[in-house]
Parts: C-alpha cells; sequence; structure tokens
C-alpha cells in the first residue's frame, strides 16, 4: 500500500464523482479525510434544487471536517444550450450566442448567467466556455451547438466574454478542449472513441490554439485537455496524455500558470491506455494537476489515488512536480470563501 502521505497528496488532485442523489458514506469519508480535490455533480445527482442544495451542504460539512478546512471545487458543466446539468441560464449556446446581434454582450450575459446558476446551487467552478472553432458546419463541436463560431478571432472574443463575467461573479472558468475539437468530424467523439486530428502545426496552432492565448490573457483559471492525437505535436498520446502538449505547448509556449483538468477518465479514447490507474499516472506525467473521475464510481477516484500514490512512493513521479500540482489546486481552492 501507499504511505499515508502520498494517498493524501494524491486525493487532493482528484475530482470525484457519485452516482444518485446523496453522497455516499464512504465519499463524504474520503473528504472528510483530505483525500479529495472536489466533486463534479450530473443531472442525476440533481433531481430537485432541494435535493441538490442538501447533497452541497453535506459536501461542504465534509470539507469543513477535514484537516486543511479549505473547500471543494464543486463543478459541472453548464456551458449553455444543450450542455447545461442544472436547469436555468444560460439559455443560449455557445452557436446561439455567435449569430446574436451583440454576441460580446451575449457571450457576457452567459457568463454571468451561468455564475448566477452555479452560485445559487453552491457551485464554484463550471467546466465552460468551450473554446474549439469549428472548421466545417455541422461538425462534431458544431452540430451540438458547442462553438461560438468558426474562426479564431470570434471565438477568443466571445469566450473570453464569457470566462471574465463568469470570473467576475466569483466562479472559475474552465477553457476546453485544448489544443482544440474544431476539426473533428461528426461521429468523432472521444467520449466514445480514439480520435486522431491530423491538423498541420501552424494551422494548429493559428487557429485551435489562438484562443487560448485571450484566455490566458484574462485570467482563466482552468484549462481542460483533449482526449484527441494530433500528430503534429505528438502522434502516440493524446493530448491530455502528452508532456509536448501540456508542458509544451499549454504551459511553455503560451504561458498558463493556473491548474490543468483532464476530460472525463473513463473517455473511450484512452481505451488502449490500461486501467484508471494506468491513465492517472499518465496523466499526471503529461503535467496534468486535477484528474477528472466521473464514472458516478467512487472507486474510479480511489484507484487513480491509489496508484499517483504508489507511482510517488516508488519514484516514477517526481516530487517536486506533484506538489507543485498539489499547490496549484489547493491555491485554487482556498480562494473561494470558506462554506
Amino acid at each position: 500500500m501507499p504511505s499515508a502521505e502520498s494517498l493524501r497528496l494524491a486525493g487532493r488532485r482528484i475530482v470525484y464523482s457519485y452516482p444518485g442523489d446523496t453522497p455516499p458514506p464512504e465519499l463524504l469519508d474520503t473528504i472528510r479525510a483530505g483525500r479529495a480535490a472536489g466533486v463534479i455533480l450530473f443531472k442525476e445527482n440533481a433531481p430537485s434544487p432541494e435535493q441538490l442544495r442538501l447533497a452541497v451542504a453535506q459536501l461542504k460539512a465534509a470539507a469543513q471536517e477535514s484537516p486543511s478546512g479549505a473547500p471543494l471545487l464543486l463543478m459541472t458543466d453548464q456551458e449553455g444550450g444543450k450542455v447545461r446539468r442544472l436547469p436555468g441560464a444560460p439559455v443560449h449556446s455557445a452557436r446561439q450566442t455567435g449569430a446574436a446581434a451583440d454576441p460580446a454582450g451575449d457571450a457576457a450575459r452567459s457568463g454571468a448567467g451561468a455564475a448566477g446558476t452555479l452560485a445559487d446551487a453552491g457551485l464554484n467552478v463550471n467546466l465552460a466556455p468551450v473554446l474549439d472553432v469549428f472548421d466545417a458546419p455541422d461538425n462534431f463541436i458544431d452540430h451540438f451547438e458547442r462553438s461560438y463560431g468558426g474562426t479564431p478571432e470570434v471565438v477568443a472574443e466571445l469566450g473570453t466574454a464569457f470566462l471574465a463575467a463568469q470570473q467576475q461573479s466569483g466562479v472559475a472558468a474552465t477553457a476546453k478542449h485544448f489544443p482544440g475539437l474544431g476539426a473533428a468530424a461528426r461521429e468523432e467523439n472521444t467520449d466514445e472513441r480514439p480520435v486522431v486530428l491530423p491538423v498541420p502545426l501552424a494551422e494548429l496552432r493559428a487557429r485551435g490554439e489562438e484562443p487560448y492565448r485571450a484566455a490566458i490573457a484574462g485570467g482563466v483559471r482552468l484549462v481542460m485537455a483533449s482526449w484527441a492525437v494530433y500528430p503534429a505535436l505528438d502522434a502516440d498520446r493524446p493530448a491530455g496524455l502528452s508532456s509536448a502538449v501540456v508542458q509544451g505547448e499549454l504551459r511553455r509556449r503560451l504561458g498558463f500558470r493556473g491548474v490543468t483538468v483532464t476530460d472525463a477518465l473513463e473517455a473511450g479514447a484512452l481505451a488502449a491506455f490500461g486501467d484508471t490507474g494506468d491513465r492517472a499516472v499518465a496523466a499526471a506525467l503529461a503535467g496534468m494537476d486535477l484528474l477528472l473521475c466521473s464514472a458516478r464510481d467512487v472507486q474510479q477516484g480511489d484507484a487513480a489515488a491509489t496508484a499517483l500514490a504508489a507511482a510517488l512512493d516508488s519514484g516514477r513521479l517526481d516530487v517536486g512536480g506533484f506538489r507543485g500540482a498539489v499547490g496549484r489546486v489547493d491555491s485554487l481552492r482556498t480562494s473561494f470563501a470558506r462554506p
């Protein structure tokens, strides 16, 4: 078994999830022990506003009993349009915002609306906005109306307006899916299967990455990496498992200093990369700070934490780098008012 100290450190990089409408006792115990960074919530966790408030109160109370008492990262996907886990704003999708008479104003109102919806429910992190620049109408990201437009300038302007308004209201924003899913064809869904996007490097940087410059300059607090493979950067590994993408492009080239977060560790795109523990360690090696265990299974989060702790004890994961990741996550958590 990994050491108790390593397990505590590892847990502070894990975002848990759970089934149903009530946080299970084992998750609350993990939170009380200080071995969880946060919890992602889905529609099934919120059958009514009252039940969601009760669940969030339980999660917050458990966090207050932890050794640090630091707030949890309580998050969901509230992009707008078809992708909303909670009822309420933002009603407009990214595509509708891009087509509005006043796109920048609509984006800002959507960001403020998202913050209001999440804050009312007691949440503090939104896994939005999407900064993917679609390259063909009705492709994967455009079909679900999740892209602001087909030019990086438009996506940069509207994505930054959304995130700035949201963060001004106290809810952290997450720019996704770095370095961009805008070239994915209609059926290329990384949730379901591996996706390779052979975009030339110059185009990837000029289109896919460009909105992140604006988002980083605008102070976005988290960036989520894509699970697609980009041969121009790394022919073998999805972006979120690639140090060339996370450390080379996002950290060094674009200068991002905030928290990196994976997409769902259970995604079909990672079928060739082992079990939960293997994927967690690979993501950490690549430079991902937070690991998103969103299968609605507390044991998934436990498996990720145990694997990280074992890799830390064995020396496979560098102690300094590990503590740096934990420090970034802890700084984000403590930046929120205590519950």
